[in-house]
């Protein structure tokens, strides 16, 4: 019976829980306790609930068929058996668990039930039949799903290992071929994970035709979980020598000295007759007889604990211990991270259930709605205080760091032109027909505009300041499209020379030659503002989603975590709030357009009013000197001054409060400047001849005034742009966004789509809550472990 030895030292990360492992680990029941703690956690974890990134090591058996992989698993358990009838072999891995109970006069062998995920005892009969059933109900495929088998012996080793399928060299024919490359890409999914400590096993040979080794090789270069079992020693004792003996046992110089390597005979006898003797005591006459053979052909002793069966146990208790010691710690930290995950996604799932009642479920998806319109809009402060995402949108707030729908100027022109491309857009998309395409227009906004910002990935309110200047630019490249000629001015005076006037002449021209081509630029403006609310979606619910764990998370509802998590996890409440903003976008364009366009009627139709300028501006804020440059009132005048010494001749210093006087003065001056450009046109307007024979002179006049007076106009719409975006655009939308969300209704289809995903989310509650009882079962077993352990060396020091 193998007997355990002190393992290493335990890693110094955990010294009280691992001088405990020292302490006990001479003893098999304690050493069965740790392993039953594992095994129990993997069973329940990483195969159940099937997660498979855990840090838990584990022994797989691999090598090709016929090299003795059976046998091995035999002498592990210490007695006969055999799952696996048939040439086909086994077809997914068995995991088998050996405690050594030496209470037990006999084995005891369980299986582990699919359904209710419990060990079920079975005579060993009964066993073999079970997993042999597993096996062959997959025909010629293959499956990762184990089958669990375990025995408590006296007989057996205290240890876990995973049997894969045998490689296989050969195939008759094509479906035993695609049978063979179906085994070796599972075997190699499980040689890839380094977690599993690879058990090769060969027969007893020449090192360097070891053609399972090699595979190992490929995936653990340096074979630090890799360990080698050359079998079948009995058959090359022959080809040993007192000359040879050392070198084959250290490999000839083909395998590496810090690759762990065993050497060793099985139980074995004639084909057609019984065992000779019971399986233990073969088992260790086989280990008895490769020490005495080895030695007497002059094996060195450092080479006597790699040679036969029950060396190649106790270096595997010691390594299993070592192991599974080092790995409570990151299990035990593995668990609670899962179970606050599970946690969270409970309590998630949980407000989805309630907030998904057919009886709320409509005022759930308004909520929603209203919530994101909340961080759209800066003047809604009262449910956001701080820094909120509409500082995004809004230029004159600060900024919210948000990741999503970060563009250039470029990849935001270009994406817009795709998007337009898509939606099959019928206006200009190119400010004057000299640009050839997008790349000329790009290019000319990088190199000769010089658009701030141009090259820099932004969004939120940078973004929409760069669009608003970029629009402005568009704008600007509005040109009446055709040349006024004679004719048109002749027929827009009409028939008598008298009844209509020059004013009326340059009017008629401004609409029909002029109004169109702003309009076309104007409809651009607008549908790159509707593009960029509808392109804020993404920005807002990732910064909605941000806000959980952040620094600023206190300074926002907790409303925004809870909905957000809603949205993405309900794609039907997600695609009814996004279907009604961006309907909201689409019908705002439709009203700037139908605003701008009476805009642009009137401003044509009487471009004079239009056209009055600023009654005030930064050319005349000293109001206290008339045209002449000399002072109105010198009482006055020196009584505001203040004294001359502390006052400069211009800039913000010289600006006093005005007096009653003062403002008197002031309005007949701001009255009288307001009609600048007006007075300028109308001196244009009576320059122009009146006579007949004057035609001429007259015509080209008009033609310099429609053109003078359709620059001050589109002068005035460019710059003032932005205020039309504000006025016409965002604010109404604004307003009326929380009347849509409020009254968002579903249809039919929705509510028998949502009936479904509530009864999915009901089950996918049921499966939470009970992995979380799983992992709540995993983390007590463990932490008892642990204590018991503390508590053991804790007594072992006292009694000292």
């Amino acid at each position: 019976m193998p007997s355990a030895t002190a393992a290493p030292p335990a890693p110094p990360s955990k010294p009280q829980l691992n001088r405990s492992f020292s302490i006990i680990q001479g003893h098999n029941e304690q050493r069965s306790e740790l392993l039953d703690v594992l095994s129990d956690v993997k069973t329940k974890v990483q195969d159940r609930l099937g997660i498979v990134d855990f840090p838990l090591p584990q022994f797989i058996l691999i090598g090709k068929q016929s090299v003795g992989k059976s046998r091995l698993i035999e002498a592990l358990a210490g007695e006969q058996f055999n799952f696996v009838n048939g040439s086909l072999g086994s077809r997914r891995p068995t995991v088998l668990e050996f405690r050594n109970v030496q209470q037990n006069k006999h084995s005891r062998w369980y299986v582990m039930e699919k359904k209710t995920n419990k060990w079920q005892e079975h005579p060993l009969s009964e066993v073999t039949k079970i997993i042999g059933e597993a096996h062959e109900s997959l025909g010629a495929s293959v499956t990762d799903e184990p089958v669990y088998v375990r025995v408590e012996s006296p007989y057996c080793v205290d240890m876990q290992i995973v049997d894969l399928p045998g490689f296989r060299d050969f195939a008759l024919d094509k479906e035993k071929q695609q049978l063979a490359d179906q085994i070796d890409n599972l075997v190699m999914r499980f040689m890839q994970d380094t977690r599993n400590v690879m058990l090769c096993v060969e027969e007893a040979g020449d090192a360097a035709n070891l053609s399972t080794l090699s595979r190992c090789k490929r995936l653990d270069p340096g074979f630090q979980r890799t360990i080698l079992i050359r079998n079948k020693l009995d058959k090359y004792y022959r080809d040993l020598t007192a000359q040879n003996i050392n070198d084959w046992l250290n490999g000839f110089g083909d395998l590496p000295d810090n690759l762990s390597k065993f050497c060793m005979t099985l139980p074995h006898w004639k084909d057609g007759e019984e065992c000779p003797k019971p399986f233990a005591e073969l088992r260790e006459d086989m280990n008895k007889q490769d020490l005495a053979e080895l030695r007497s052909k002059g094996a060195s002793e450092k080479f006597t604990s790699t040679i036969g069966f029950d060396n190649f146990t106790k270096y595997m208790e010691r390594r299993i211990e070592v192991m599974f010691a080092q790995a409570i710690g990151p299990v035990l930290k593995k668990l609670k991270d899962l179970k606050q995950q599970n946690l969270e996604k409970e309590e998630s799932m949980k407000d989805e259930i309630e907030n998904t009642n057919p009886a709320q479920i409509v005022s759930t998806v308004r909520d929603d709605g209203r919530l994101m319109l909340i961080c759209l809009d800066p003047r809604r402060d009262q449910y956001n205080p701080g820094i909120t995402f509409c500082r995004l949108v809004d230029d004159r707030r600060d900024f919210v760091r948000s990741d999503a729908g970060r563009l250039t100027l470029e990849d935001e022109l270009r994406a817009f032109a795709a998007y337009e491309e898509g939606q099959g857009a019928d206006f200009m998309m190119l400010p004057s027909e000299d640009f050839a395409c997008l790349d000329d227009y790009i290019d000319y906004l990088r190199n000769d505009i010089k658009v701030p910002a141009f090259d820099v990935e932004i969004n939120g309110g940078a973004q929409f300041r760069r669009l608003m200047y970029e629009v402005e630019v568009f704008l600007r490249f509005s040109e009446i499209g055709v040349e006024t000629k004679k004719k048109d001015v002749i027929q827009a005076r009409g028939v008598s020379m008298g009844s209509v006037t020059w004013r009326d002449v340059v009017v008629k021209l401004l609409c029909t030659e002029a109004l169109i081509p702003m309009k076309s630029r104007i409809r651009y403006a607008a549908e790159r503002i509707k593009w960029f609310f509808i392109f804020q979606k993404d920005a807002v619910i990732n910064f909605m989603l941000s806000i959980k764990g952040s620094a600023d998370e206190q300074m926002f509802s907790s409303l925004y975590t809870k909905h957000v998590k809603l949205m993405l996890e309900n794609e039907m409440i997600k695609q009814l709030v996004f279907k009604t903003y961006d309907d909201a976008c689409e019908r705002q364009l439709e009203q700037f357009m139908e605003l701008f366009d009476n805009t642009l009627a009137s401003t044509f139709s009487n471009p004079w009013v239009f056209l009055k300028r600023a009654s005030s501006g930064l050319d005349n804020l000293d109001n206290g000197k008339d045209d002449n440059g000399s002072d109105d009132d010198e009482d006055s005048r020196s009584s505001n001054r203040g004294g001359d010494d502390e006052s400069t001749d211009d800039g913000l210093d010289d600006i006093q409060l005005p007096t009653f006087e003062d403002t008197k003065k002031r309005i007949p001056m701001e009255i009288e400047s307001r009609s600048g450009i007006e007075t300028m046109l109308s001196h244009w307007l009576s320059s122009i001849p009146m006579e007949p024979q004057q035609i001429d002179e007259a015509v080209e006049k008009v033609q310099m005034l429609v053109l003078k007076t359709f620059s001050f106009i589109r002068s005035q719409i460019a710059d003032q742009i932005e205020l039309f975006a504000e006025s016409f655009f965002k604010l109404p939308m604004m307003r009326r966004l929380e009347d849509d969300m409020s009254n968002i209704q579903m249809t039919n289809v929705d509510a028998e789509t949502y009936k479904v995903r509530r009864e999915y989310l009901e089950g996918e509650f049921k499966t939470i809550e009970d992995t979380l009882a799983s992992l709540n079962e995993c983390i007590d077993k463990l932490q008892g472990f642990a204590l018991k352990a503390q508590a053991k060396m804790s007594r072992v020091s006292g009694s000292k």
